[in-house]
């Protein structure tokens, strides 16, 4: 890792911040802290860098939304992410960044695509109130997602739009929303840690770097929060679309 300047280091406290207010408020916004750590830091290692600094933000998160998490849901998702976790962990081994952008950008827009196209096509009920056993199709739909969700996870720490775009197609509202995502992240992302630790993704250099990044999670998590309510919920759901395709763009085409 190259020395920082007091520019790039003040780019990434902004991400940082970013973080936080996409932990409690609009999960799709994190694609814009993952692009300026990509920008401001090599690839490969910006994924060990920003993980303690979502981990943190998770922490704030569940703390916030601890109640609403929908636990079936994530029980549903947890097998079908392993695997992916255990692909990415296989891709990262002799991916270079130009291949961790290529895919994770190219995943991000396909998932987008799919998502718009099945809202258009019509809603379906909230998990959160479903009372019978899920149908084979949404058995499929949530181990598709897990994969894909635990393969972006673990390459480019890129597995929040894909969960967003699973729970916007499922039918959660704002708070089922944030609350499942709160805890399914600081589950993952944690257990995330030992992988990217023997892939030299996590070191003392990164962590030097977390140490004076983390603080500011805490202000963005705060904002996040009091903004959280005012946001409509097609508002809501508009964001976290638009801030998955702008994400897999920057991706794509860097």
């Amino acid at each position: 890792m190259d020395t920082i300047t007091l520019w790039q280091l003040a780019a990434l406290a902004a991400a940082s911040t970013l973080v936080g207010f996409s932990k409690t408020a609009v999960s799709g916004a994190n694609t814009i802290s993952l692009a300026v750590f990509a920008a401001v830091l090599p690839a490969r290692e910006s994924t060990g860098v920003l993980l303690p600094i979502l981990i943190a933000g998770d922490i704030l998160a569940v703390l916030v939304y601890r109640r609403h998490a929908h636990w079936p849901t994530l029980l549903r998702l947890f097998p079908a992410v392993a695997v992916g976790v255990l692909a990415g962990t296989f891709f990262m081994m002799w991916a270079g960044d130009d291949a961790v952008r290529t895919s994770i950008g190219a995943i991000l827009l396909f998932m987008a695509g799919v998502t718009l196209w099945r809202r258009r096509a019509g809603s379906q009920p909230p998990p959160e109130e479903e009372t019978e056993a899920p149908s084979r199709a949404a058995r499929l739909k949530a181990r598709s997602y897990g994969v894909l969700g635990g393969f972006t996870t673990m390459v480019a720490n890129a597995g929040g739009p894909v969960m967003s775009l699973y729970l916007l197609s499922a039918g959660f509202r704002k708070l089922g929303f944030l609350g499942t995502s709160a805890w399914f992240f600081l589950i993952v992302n944690t257990s995330k840690v030992p992988f990217s630790v023997g892939l030299g993704l996590i070191d003392a250099r990164s962590l030097l770097l977390d140490a004076a990044l983390v603080l500011f999670v805490i202000p963005g998590a705060y904002l996040g929060r009091a903004c959280v309510g005012r946001i409509n919920q097609k508002v809501f759901d508009r964001i976290v679309i638009a801030a998955t395709v702008l994400g897999g763009l920057q991706l794509l085409l860097s």
